[in-house]
């Protein structure tokens, strides 16, 4: 029984930064694995599918739970408005890649144009905004905003 007291509490001290930084690492490890794929393989469609995914979870369970909280307060809100812009920006180039030839020079071209672009996003808004957001959420928002992104990422997850 201590365990489980023990993974209780260690579960609802994580906060939103520490939900939102796992699921990031599972997108750096999916799009570089991605990149280094060769043609029409089963393995490229595969990473391809998953990637796509974790993204779509990721961008609809982050909007919901971190971003629109933070356009509720003055100091957070250019960097939320940002952030969700670069969600559109990158679905935008998954439906590209949906669209093109995975054999073809011009699918790898823009697999890898999604990786610097999605690491940039990445980079960006743990080195940028959740440290300004760090600020405009309280201890107790932090933990609460995690639980419900973490729930929202199982089901959307689940349903996918």
């Amino acid at each position: 029984m201590g365990s489980a007291n023990c993974m209780t509490t260690t579960q609802s001290s994580t906060t939103i930064f520490e939900a939102l930084r796992s699921d990031h690492e599972t997108q750096r490890t999916l799009i570089d694995l991605l990149v280094d794929t060769t043609g029409d393989s089963d393995g490229r469609n595969e990473l391809f599918d998953r990637l796509q995914r974790e993204l779509e979870a990721h961008a609809g369970a982050e909007e919901r739970y971190f971003y629109v909280p933070l356009m509720e307060v003055d100091l957070t809100q250019d960097a939320a408005r940002h952030s969700v812009a670069e969600h559109k920006e990158l679905d935008d180039f998954v439906e590209q890649l949906r669209d093109y030839d995975m054999s073809g020079s011009q699918w790898l071209q823009t697999a890898r144009e999604l990786r610097t672009r999605l690491l940039h996003h990445l980079d960006e808004e743990e080195a940028e905004v959740f440290p300004v957001a760090g600020k405009a959420l309280s201890d107790d928002e932090k933990r609460d905003l995690a639980e419900s992104y973490d729930k929202d990422m199982a089901r959307r997850r689940e349903e996918s």
